[in-house]
């Protein structure tokens, strides 16, 4: 395998992202507006319980698992299934498909380079700031390093989803209402938007079974870990390696069976 293309499609994602410094400013400024209201919001919630723990996780466990899994959010997030949609309305998606590198690999390197920027100025200020505020609840260790290696699996299960998606979309030629669809479930189910401790317990069941909790939870659970517990963590790490390797083979077959039978607008 060449890396040097997909090194190359990596740095210009990179060089791309830096001609949009603003726009990364202002998302790192809109997160410090979201952790202000979700500060407020869940002490709000914690001050009318009758306990300091709740679903067995503090206010501060909370804080730091709703406001970096929005972080993780902004960071993991490629958006290529828009782009997708469009080459497949307009037809574009032919000529993608007749050049050297495989589809597939060449929407994973150029969307890359967005998340490496996205480390650096959104997830990894975000990190600093919440540590500051809740004055470094985080301890690092093992927990740390298990969590990037959750992270990287966790961008891997979120990209084969995407392109799962993004192949239906062969067969409906609509984007749209299905990526908002996904949005929504992978959202939910993820523990992006609320803890999945909170869920009501065969809620919270149906969500462990599914892929979708090893993108944010896991990772999330692994870092909040005041003291790792290695059969725990692997356990979870295993858990998300299934997925990474499950979704992968899933993807790929479901984009040999398309593409051998794949109509475009004109063609």
């Amino acid at each position: 395998m060449n890396l040097r293309k997909y090194t190359s499609l990596l740095r210009a994602g990179v060089m791309e992202s830096l001609h949009f410094r603003l726009s990364a400013l202002i998302l790192f400024f809109g997160n410090l507006v979201y952790i202000a209201i979700i500060f407020y919001l869940w002490k709000a919630i914690y001050a009318s319980s009758a306990t300091d723990v709740v679903n067995g996780m503090t206010f501060t466990d909370t804080l730091i698992y709703v406001v970096l899994a929005s972080s993780l959010f902004s960071f993991m997030e490629m958006y290529f299934v828009w782009e997708m949609g469009r080459s497949i309305q307009s037809g574009k998606i032919v000529l993608e498909l007749i050049k050297p590198m495989g589809y597939r690999h060449y929407l994973f390197w150029s969307n890359s380079g967005s998340l490496i920027m996205n480390f650096f100025s959104v997830f990894l200020p975000t990190f600093i700031v919440i540590e500051i505020v809740t004055k470094g609840a985080i301890v690092p260790g093992l927990n740390l390093l298990f969590f990037v290696l959750a992270v990287s699996m966790g961008v891997v299960i979120n990209f084969n989803i995407d392109l799962f998606v993004g192949i239906i979309c062969m067969y409906t030629e609509s984007i749209w209402g299905i990526n908002i669809m996904k949005q929504v479930i992978v959202l939910l189910f993820s523990g992006a938007t609320i803890p999945l401790a909170f869920f009501p317990g065969k809620l919270r069941q149906i969500a462990y079974c599914l892929p979708f909790q090893s993108i944010y939870n896991t990772p999330l659970r692994i870092l909040l870990m005041k003291k790792v517990d290695l059969c725990e963590a692997g356990q979870m790490l295993l858990l998300q390696l299934f997925w990474c390797a499950l979704l992968t083979v899933l993807t790929s077959l479901f984009w040999r069976v398309t593409i051998r039978r794949i109509t475009v607008n004109g063609g």
